[in-house]
């Protein structure tokens, strides 16, 4: 669990940057300028000690320099604010794959109940797609305390909320398949 909140920190790290220096300096200029250097600097950072960059670093960077560029010229944060609505749609795009919860389900699950793992694989689709559409909305207001609360409870609330309602879903179906199963052997064995 530790590793997942680094690698969050680590994914969000220039859009922390920008928000701590912009709401202690209400400068945007100096905010974006400090958020794509910090981004420069994980990246080299990275390559100095040997780790693996991976795609989504790249694009990460290239996004940071590029709606950070865009902040500055035009002195308006809500490029930046809506930096997270891009992953949110990329995501759900590699999402719209049937079949890419299979993976990450137990062997149970993937035997009793595939074509809903397959329906909650584009019910989170739907998920990301819809979050990253707010994010842009309240990017849009330009209002960085109302984007803060929307990325900091509803972002995450709102995918806490899925995964548990999903796993007591799939608890409940899986153990109405198990019994229906078991009484149609033992009805068939009498």
């Amino acid at each position: 669990m530790k590793d997942v909140f680094a690698r969050l920190a680590s994914d969000f790290f220039s859009t922390i940057v920008f928000l701590v220096i912009y709401l202690a300096t209400d400068n945007i200029v100096l905010a974006t300028s400090v958020a794509i250097l910090g981004a420069i600097g994980q990246v080299i950072y990275a390559r100095i000690k040997h780790r693996e960059i991976g795609y989504m670093t790249w694009a990460s960077l290239a996004l940071v320099i590029v709606l950070g560029t865009a902040t500055i010229m035009t002195n308006d944060p809500r490029f930046v604010l809506a930096k997270p609505a891009i992953a949110h749609f990329a995501i759900g795009a590699i999402m719209l794959k049937p079949g890419w919860m299979l993976r990450y389900m137990p062997r149970v699950a993937i035997d009793t109940i595939p074509e809903y793992i397959t329906l909650a694989g584009f019910a989170w689709a739907c998920l990301m797609f819809a979050l990253g559409a707010g994010t842009i909305a309240v990017a849009l207001t330009g209002d960085l305390k109302l984007w803060t609360i929307y990325v900091s409870f509803v972002l995450i609330g709102a995918k806490i909320f899925a995964f548990a309602l999903q796993y007591v879903a799939f608890r409940l179906l899986i153990t109405s398949r198990l019994r229906a199963a078991r009484a149609a052997t033992l009805s068939g064995n009498a």
